[in-house]
């Protein structure tokens, strides 16, 4: 079963799905092995962990689907993926779907602000027009075929023209036949609500840190009716500040005693897959 497959069966099961938001391919690994079902590859934690800079459209398609073939090698959960605009015009499009499905990611989303794209959260995000953007959808819909590729048509029209706009244009890309919907940039709880009233079938809510839609349960979403939660930033805010403070305080005592908690090497050799690359050593190696 592909990844794509596995993600559709799990979606026909009416749970909803946790995907964790994973920066890089070691932390892919973390989220699995802590029991989800699903990672999500953020591409605000690809730019920041690739670049260092925020994530306001610097990583080209190509460095973004090699940063997703290196996520779906390091797990065997379903990898949803980040595809920002689709880089382009339609062809551009066509190639990003393509690229994407040799990568063997189970899902991508497209959004429909203008280039340069900016993260969802930030103020200032500007939209192509309606339209345009529906047509957009229904070229990576034709580029997928035959593939299992689930496609998640998002809006960043909640921060650029408000709740209202969003929850049309999310109708409109249902329409035009994606599998799920997503209205990226939601801070209030009132917000969440509003979409899980107004939008029905296949749905995502991306839960980001440091706003009150973090006190909403798994529970409380199932409830509403979403489909996927992207926790997209939670495990890549608490790795740099625990990094941040490991070093502060290496800085300060000389030593790398003390600081915040740390893995053994040997978890860490564990965590890597260390032991199986032993094995073929000693299989096959001279």
């Amino acid at each position: 079963m592909t990844q794509a497959q596995n993600l559709r069966r799990l979606l026909e099961g009416g749970r909803i799905i946790a995907a964790p938001g994973a920066p890089d391919s070691l932390s892919s690994r973390l989220v699995q092995r802590a029991g989800f079902e699903a990672v999500y590859m953020t591409g605000f934690g690809a730019t920041a962990t690739r670049l260092g800079t925020p994530d306001i459209g610097l990583l080209t398609q190509t460095e973004m689907t090699e940063h997703a073939r290196n996520m779906t090698r390091a797990v065997s959960i379903p990898v949803i993926a980040d595809a920002d605009t689709g880089y382009g015009g339609p062809s551009n499009i066509h190639r990003t779907v393509r690229e994407y499905v040799q990568a063997g990611v189970a899902a991508i989303h497209l959004e429909d602000q203008v280039a340069p794209k900016r993260c969802g959260q930030m103020a200032g995000v500007k939209l192509m027009g309606r339209e345009e953007s529906a047509l957009r959808l229904k070229a990576a819909i034709s580029a997928r075929a035959k593939d299992d590729l689930v496609i998640i048509g998002r809006t960043d029209a909640l921060q650029a023209d408000g709740i209202e706009e969003a929850l049309y244009r999310a109708r409109l890309y249902q329409d035009a036949g994606v599998d799920l919907v997503f209205v990226d940039g939601i801070k209030k709880i009132a917000d969440v609500e509003a979409v899980a009233r107004a939008i029905d079938g296949p749905k995502v809510v991306s839960i980001v840190d440091g706003n009150e839609t973090t006190a909403l349960k798994l529970a409380d979403l199932q409830d509403m009716g979403f489909s996927v939660v992207f926790y997209a930033l939670t495990a890549l805010l608490s790795a740099t500040r625990a990094m941040q403070d490991a070093l502060a305080e290496l800085r300060a005592t000389g030593a790398p005693e003390g600081g915040p908690a740390k893995h053994s090497y040997a978890e860490f050799c564990e965590i890597v897959d260390l032991g199986f690359h032993q094995q073929l050593d000693e299989s096959f190696g001279r």
